[in-house]
């Protein structure tokens, strides 16, 4: 029997990812679509969706209609999942692509969400390391609440992680400079406007620490580091759709060298089917895992600065979100960890 499915946000980009990886789950039904400005639409007018989804209707995000269903995708605005889950029934499985239950500091999500904290839940990265041998997988299993984690996070934190819990890298002055697609902006953005040019720039934003994915990077790498980490953070939207380049830098702890940092990742990584290692002078890019809930990690040491520098590429819109969502589901679930997700 197929778990019934409500997606809240159906409208926009990671409502419209999630309803694709959706239909291709074999112990999911897509029943209930809801959104705000597009209700009374059909999804097939907002999105590509198979015939027997088509002629669904966007209905209204109230409590009236997401009662009733195994499972609830919450692709709303930050803030507005607080609200909207304090409706639905202990027994359903609800899982926020917001950032409304990502952090466990009250401080730092007012101070960067400049609302009030509405709780923790479980965190959605499966590979992420919680100690050197511990994995936050462990925490999923038989999970009702948990909170998906951001685009931007998920590709510096894999990418530091595993160099933290092995003491590969010394934990202060972490640098990650991001080239992020335009879908990470959102479907109502400026650069996302059908009628207006398309973006032909490139441009940095939210400059000088005070990006809302900062204090979720650092909790997720103050986790294994033993430290307090410190982070410069700059995301730069570039003329691409989607994915993101990270390319992050720290400084490798004396007498450290590129095989240490390779012995790192595998211990972390060679048994995950998520997250790939490329050989030694390779390096990813976005085209490569474009559609796919994969990360891609590359590096290499930059011998006169003494720093390790570690290239990671992810498709915000899935590894990002929606197949994150989908992996942490399956898990919760206890259905094979990659059940609807292809990354061939």
């Amino acid at each position: 029997m197929k778990l019934r499915v409500a997606v809240a946000g159906a409208s926009g980009y990671v409502g419209g990812e999630l309803i694709g990886l959706i239909q291709q789950h074999p112990n999911l039904q897509l029943v209930t679509v809801t959104a705000n400005s597009n209700v009374g639409q059909s999804l097939g007018s907002i999105h590509e969706v198979d015939d027997k989804f088509a002629e669904l209707v966007l209905q209204e995000t109230s409590k009236e209609v997401l009662a009733d269903h195994d499972v609830v995708f919450l692709a709303l605005p930050h803030t507005k999942s607080a609200e909207v889950a304090q409706w639905l029934s202990a027994e359903t499985l609800v899982l926020d692509c917001g950032a409304d239950f990502r952090l466990e500091s009250a401080e730092d999500f007012e101070k960067f969400y400049k609302s009030p904290h509405a709780g923790t839940w479980a965190y959605g990265m499966p590979e992420l390391l919680v100690s050197k041998d511990v994995k936050l997988r462990e925490q999923l299993a038989g999970a009702k609440r948990i909170a998906v984690p951001g685009c931007n996070a998920t590709a510096v934190t894999l990418a530091f992680a595993p160099l933290l819990a092995s003491g590969v890298i010394e934990p202060k002055d972490l640098v990650s400079t991001l080239s992020v697609g335009t879908s990470g902006a959102g479907k109502n953005s400026e650069v996302n406007d059908g009628n207006k040019p398309a973006l032909s720039s490139a441009y940095a934003y939210q400059v000088g620490g005070v990006h809302r994915h900062i204090p979720e990077i650092a909790q997720n790498l103050n986790r294994v580091s033993g430290f307090g980490i410190t982070l410069t953070f700059t995301p730069v939207l570039v003329p691409m759709f989607r994915g993101i380049l990270a390319v992050n830098t720290a400084e490798l702890v004396a007498g450290k060298t590129l095989s240490d940092v390779r012995s790192a990742f595998e211990s972390a990584y060679s048994s995950e089917h998520n997250i790939q290692l490329l050989a030694d002078g390779d390096y990813p890019n976005t085209a490569h895992v474009e559609h796919k809930n994969l990360a891609l990690i590359g590096f290499g040491i930059d011998e006169v600065t003494n720093r390790v520098v570690v290239i990671s590429a992810i498709d915000n819109l899935v590894k990002g979100t929606a197949g994150a969502a989908i992996q942490s589901l399956n898990i919760a679930s206890g259905f094979k960890e990659d059940t609807g997700l292809a990354n061939d």
